[in-house]
């Protein structure tokens, strides 16, 4: 049976990981064993923050649009403008309400009224 080289699979494997640890501090960045490690970990990072960023923002969207409600109207609340939208059946997502809240105070000025009128 024929000998088999792994050299250049090696390299070529090894090179894939040192270039994934480029930036990171002392032997993370240049020891195989040790940037192998910290990349696998960096992956896991990524992994769970990709999710725990949607968790964020809409918790941001919320407060925006909350403190845009209370700036409109003193008695209604996020939860009662929410529940207001959804009896008027006005189908807007949090992201575009919050960017309404903040560039287009009319429009969202209109939206709260709207649901005031549905809740009364």
């Amino acid at each position: 049976m024929a000998r088999v080289k792994r050299g250049v699979t090696a390299h070529a494997k090894h090179k894939k990981v040192l270039k994934a640890a480029k930036g990171f501090y002392g032997r993370r960045k240049n020891t195989i064993r040790t940037a192998k490690a910290a990349v696998d970990r960096s992956m896991q990072y990524a992994t769970r923050d990709r999710r725990a960023k949607k968790r964020t923002f809409r918790a941001l969207w919320i407060q925006r649009i909350n403190a845009g409600v209370r700036e409109v109207s003193e008695t209604l609340t996020y939860a009662r403008f929410i529940d207001g939208l959804n009896k008027a059946g006005v189908t807007v997502d949090r992201k575009v309400l919050s960017d309404l809240a903040i560039h287009e105070p009319d429009a969202f000025k209109a939206l709260v009224e709207k649901a005031q009128g549905a809740l009364a």
